[in-house]
């Protein structure tokens, strides 16, 4: 059996035109200002003819174009389709987040400090913010299934978690109860959750309360809860080895999903590489030594951990659309040199000539018997998509951040936009008997 002609073969004809349309737009300077412009609108807009959970017109068009791109769907059955369908493929499983954005108003977000006291807006607070964060968090770990991952974002909680975020304390009574709540059904189910980085002036506070859940739920050698660490910030490797250290003094697993950045034009730029490249030694560098499980490159061991201590259990997730630091990875990998548990993932609709990459069967060279054939085996690695589900109305932020990201990696939205074409070409000229 000759191995397929392309990772992208893998992909049913609708998901390759969707994907050459929405990276089409993407690359172009022509049809990317007025497209984002016209989502941004939708997405912040009150104006019910621009909002498409009540414009059906809308709601169609974006369904069958941007939302299906992105998005696993609005409701359980969908999400179940969208979800057996990348398992066909061949993807281990997916990375589900939950779509609905908590919206504060400027007089909200000028008093956080008024929602953590006892009283009318505190209460307004847990019934209107922390409690729909919490119902919508659960669903989603009901609807991921065993093996899958669960993203949430504490700040998606509304004022109390900002608040306290950005004060690191711990979590209200109130928004406690409802994250032991997600981490409770996240272990009965055997589905990991995946705490989100965000930008600088919260995330110490998201490390502080990562940790403490790590060492509540992450127990004989098993992560059911990993952090986001962010390569393109200078201080990531320090952080990362301090946490590492404590993992490994109080003998809990350390789950680190591993990426380079999403918050360049937020964070302080002092706080951030120099250079692209830079970014790219750190992430490639500490994947490397978490792969092999050892103190090295930029990861330094910390004071108090001695020489001959062993390298503290981790389970690891390479979130990257970029190939090189994929192929680096797969290169330990392949070499017999990794010691940790190890998922690479990318987001729906995005970089998806990595992801089939990375799921594609693999060929094995003629035993003692055949005339020189390859046999195709299943690829051991395991690969995961990122997706939201929700509304269409309530995912337009999530895509309107899709839209900004594919901007500011023209590169890299050329690079699929020109394997998409490619594919296309490929299966039209099978069509005519011209090739394969």
């Amino acid at each position: 059996m000759a191995p397929p002609p392309s990772p992208l073969a893998v992909l049913p004809l609708t998901a390759i035109i969707r994907s050459l349309m929405t990276t089409t737009i993407s690359s172009s300077p022509v049809l990317l200002g007025p497209s984002m412009a016209v989502m941004s609108a939708m997405a912040h807009s009150t104006n019910p003819i621009l909002n498409p959970d009540r414009n059906p017109i809308l709601k169609y068009f974006l369904k069958k174009t941007f939302y299906a791109q992105y998005c696993a769907g609005e409701n359980e059955p969908e999400v179940r389709r969208t979800v057996s369908s990348l398992k066909q493929i061949g993807f281990s499983g997916v990375i589900l987040g939950y779509a609905r954005e908590v919206v504060l108003t400027p007089a909200q977000t000028a008093d956080l400090a008024s929602c953590t006291a006892e009283g009318q807006a505190a209460d307004e607070c847990i019934r209107n913010e922390i409690n729909p964060w919490a119902r919508g968090t659960l669903e989603t770990v009901r609807l991921a299934d065993e093996g899958d991952f669960v993203a949430l974002k504490f700040t998606g909680a509304g004022r109390q978690a900002l608040y306290t975020l950005s004060k690191r304390l711990p979590p209200s009574p109130a928004l406690a109860e409802a994250i032991d709540s997600v981490c409770r059904l996240a272990a009965e189910r055997g589905v990991r959750l995946l705490f989100d980085a965000e930008q600088q002036a919260v995330q110490a506070g998201i490390d502080d309360w990562t940790v403490e859940y790590m060492r509540r739920f992450n127990s004989g050698g098993r992560a059911v809860v990993y952090g986001t660490y962010q390569a393109y910030l200078k201080a990531a490797p320090e952080i990362l080895s301090r946490h590492l250290a404590v993992a490994r003094r109080e003998g809990f697993a350390l789950g680190v999903k591993l990426v380079r950045g999403a918050y360049l034009g937020s964070d302080p730029r002092h706080l951030i590489h120099d250079t692209k490249a830079d970014t790219d030694a750190a992430y490639d560098g500490i994947a490397a030594a978490l792969l092999r499980g050892s103190w090295s490159g930029p990861l330094v061991r910390p004071e108090g951990i001695a020489s001959d201590d062993q390298f503290p259990c981790v389970s690891l997730v390479l979130a990257s659309h970029n190939r090189e630091s994929v192929l680096k990875a797969r290169a330990i990998i392949d070499a017999g040199q990794s010691v940790t548990e190890v998922a690479f993932a990318q987001l729906q609709g995005m970089a998806d000539e990595v992801s089939c990459e990375l799921v594609a069967p693999t060929s094995t060279p003629a035993t003692a018997g055949q005339k020189n054939e390859k046999s195709l085996v299943p690829n051991r690695l395991k690969a995961y998509k990122y997706l939201v589900w929700g509304s269409t109305g309530e995912c337009m932020k999530y895509l309107l951040r899709r839209a900004h990201e594919n901007r500011d990696a023209v590169e890299r939205t050329r690079s699929g936009r020109d394997a998409m074409r490619a594919e296309l070409w490929r299966r039209l000229r099978g069509v005519f008997g011209l090739s394969t």
